[in-house]
């Protein structure tokens, strides 16, 4: 089971390069397990028994399978992660030479490692809005984009001209972590003159002439090359990706080697544990709540857009779920306080070179499950009761779990889990599966793990609405 679970993993993250291919991966996933896509722009019509899904800007994905026993008012069994990772995004205007060299203008997204960035062999992936033509008239879309091999590099400094570089190397983001992408002297040779005398052309690529474009005066025209019409390029998000192809590695294959762990490895463990505990056609006979998982884009930027976790877009679905079974408004309350929400993101695995940044007692090693994140400045959202329930699901059905407290002289980070529990009011329990190089251009985690996080959640989906009803608090 784990080495088919962690190559399914695998397939994912290197068809993954950005939050947009992640929810396209997604969609395929959940089309060809029977949900059907609905659009936040229409109604719904929705029926007990039946699945479904939605995406928001195409970096943001919900779906959600309704047990056939449920009734407006009845609870949404969640599990939440994120879609994006730290990453060098292109700048709107991109075009910078400098001493014969051309290079790609980025910006920082997050609180990357950026010192791995360098001497990596990058490409470019994102999305696009083109504009199309048909019958007459004029229309505009989004499209994803991927350039497979590599074409830019962010070299070093040799040794030679900055003797102190092991003594601590410190990036200038703004002057020194801008990607190579060619030589002006090979674009100046091979700019050939139009008719009119004008360049028609910038840099070659495989004997190819490359067509200027009318945004040409912003970005390298190489960086445009599509697979569509360069003018026909409205606007764009790409970002700089590693063409490195994630991959199961280690002496014994224990591990998993990869860029964007954290976290489409939890997003994709819950996406297919979501999948697995609906497959049947008995899953959701005696459900009666709603079993969800929420994929959530800029986390790492603080959720705070319209399609990150600070928006509205957790509550509009649990509202619009419920006012599709009655329109009494006094349920959506009701519903929520009977609601779970496992909040699951990459937790922090004791580094062997680095054992003292973590706290004595709360040490989370690889192979050993799911880790529960615990902070009594909230921090994460855990609290004595949601760490029960998820520690006793992981007791019945024999999963390893583990706990972490960040040490107190230590920032501690944050996840989506506080955002949604103070903005929600759902109940929450922060976790995640153990990783090392976090936030680095490649990351490791453990293929034992990914089983674990699997198993356990797809054990919470079938199993939450029974244990919640043994449990009693606020009476």
């Amino acid at each position: 089971m784990e080495s088919s679970v962690a190559a399914d993993l695998v397939n994912f993250l290197n068809a993954s390069p950005t939050a947009f291919h992640a929810v396209e991966e997604a969609k395929k996933k959940l089309r060809s397990a029977g949900y059907e896509q609905i659009s936040e722009r229409e109604d719904w019509d929705l029926e007990a028994g039946k699945k479904y899904f939605f995406t928001r800007n195409h970096s943001t994905i919900v779906a959600f399978a309704i047990g056939q026993k449920y009734v407006a008012g009845n609870g949404f069994y969640i599990v939440g992660a994120h879609t994006d990772s730290p990453c060098l995004k292109v700048k709107p205007v991109s075009k910078v030479s400098k001493g014969g060299f051309l290079e790609v203008g980025v910006q920082t997204y997050g609180s990357g490692l950026w010192h791995t960035w360098f001497d990596r062999d990058l490409s470019i992936a994102g999305r696009i809005i083109i504009r199309e033509q048909k019958d007459g008239s004029e229309s505009y879309s989004h499209r994803l984009v991927r350039i497979e091999e590599p074409i830019m590099r962010i070299p070093t400094l040799a040794i030679h001209l900055d003797r102190g570089v092991n003594d601590g190397f410190k990036v200038n983001t703004q002057s020194q972590l801008a990607p190579v992408f060619a030589t002006s002297v090979k674009a100046d040779i091979n700019k050939p003159v139009a008719e009119n005398g004008s360049v028609e052309n910038e840099v070659p690529t495989d004997g190819k002439k490359i067509k200027e474009t009318k945004n040409s005066q912003k970005h390298h025209s190489l960086l445009l090359q599509t697979g569509c019409e360069p003018d026909d390029i409205c606007d764009f998000e790409l970002q700089a990706c590693d063409t490195q192809p994630s991959i199961i590695g280690g002496a014994v294959k224990e591990f998993i080697f990869s860029g964007r762990l954290d976290n489409l490895c939890m997003s994709f463990c819950s996406l297919k544990a979501l999948i697995e505990s609906t497959s049947s056609e008995s899953s959701l006979q005696d459900e009666i709540g709603v079993r969800m998982v929420a994929l959530f884009d800029h986390e790492e930027v603080g959720s705070s857009s319209a399609q990150g976790a600070g928006s509205p877009v957790m509550f509009d679905a649990l509202s619009r779920i419920t006012s599709s079974f009655s329109s009494d408004a006094k349920l959506l309350p009701k519903s929520i306080q009977r609601s779970f929400l496992v909040s699951a993101d990459m937790a922090h695995a004791l580094h062997p070179n680095y054992m003292d940044k973590h706290e004595e007692n709360h040490q989370p090693k690889m192979h050993s499950g799911l880790v529960i994140k615990h902070n009594a400045n909230q921090r994460y959202a855990t609290n004595a009761v949601t760490s029960f329930v998820f520690r006793e699901i992981a007791t019945k059905h024999g999963l390893p779990i583990q706990d972490f407290v960040v040490r107190n002289d230590m920032p501690c980070g944050s996840t989506i889990g506080p955002i949604l529990a103070s903005g929600v009011g759902i109940r929450t329990v922060d976790v995640g599966a153990p990783q090392l190089s976090m936030h680095s251009i490649r990351e490791m985690c453990a293929v034992d793990d990914v089983k674990h996080s699997y198993k356990h959640f797809k054990a919470f989906y079938e199993e939450f609405s029974q244990l919640d009803a043994k449990i009693t608090v606020d009476i």
